[in-house]
């Protein structure tokens, strides 16, 4: 289901699924992140649900956290993500990429990086939001990877959609996929 009007980035909480007939296939991203064929091959046949609570804290105002709850068909546990918004790095152990430092934050198109391949992760998203969309990246220690994400609303077959453009590098390859999700509930 294409996201409503009243769900934009400024509140994404909600459920949201992964559709995959929108979506790129994700098997080079991750595989260029180290993850073994066999739990490739088990994440291109699940369903994945993103369960989203976006909020600020009363300590930091000003300051957005979007946490994110991974799961899998059959309500299997994936990744959970805690994100804040102000751009300052912070460590995690993630159950599928292993340690990982990252940082994410608001910010505008126009001042994103230039470059081959950041056209992908400027474009293609709708004027909501005066063009500020959500910007994380990601960089595997000892994986030798780094992964940048920007995030909005693109329409898609006259639908709007919340998706993620994705670029993961490592050395001096790179593969980018653009997710897609349905909706859910609130």
């Amino acid at each position: 289901m294409a996201a409503p009007p009243e769900v934009t980035l400024k509140d994404l909480s909600g459920k949201w699924v992964m559709n995959k007939t929108l979506s790129d296939d994700t098997d080079p991203i991750l595989q260029m992140q180290g993850v073994n064929w066999f739990l490739r091959r088990a994440i291109s046949l699940a369903t994945i649900t993103l369960t989203i609570t976006q909020y600020t804290s009363p300590e930091a105002p000003h300051s957005t956290h979007i946490d994110i709850a991974q799961t899998a068909t059959g309500g299997i546990s994936g990744t959970t993500e805690k994100r804040t918004l102000d751009w300052e790095v912070r460590g995690h152990k993630d159950g599928i990429f292993g340690e990982v430092r990252g940082k994410s934050r608001w910010v505008g198109l126009g001042e994103l990086e230039k470059g081959p391949t950041e056209e992908f992760l400027r474009t293609g998203w709708t004027d909501e939001g005066g063009g500020v969309v959500v910007q994380s990246w990601v960089e595997s220690v000892g994986g030798g990877w780094t992964a940048e994400q920007v995030w909005g609303f693109e329409e898609i077959e006259g639908e709007r959609y919340h998706a993620r453009h994705v670029i993961v590098r490592k050395g001096d390859d790179w593969k980018q996929a653009r997710l897609v999700y349905d909706f859910q509930k609130k």
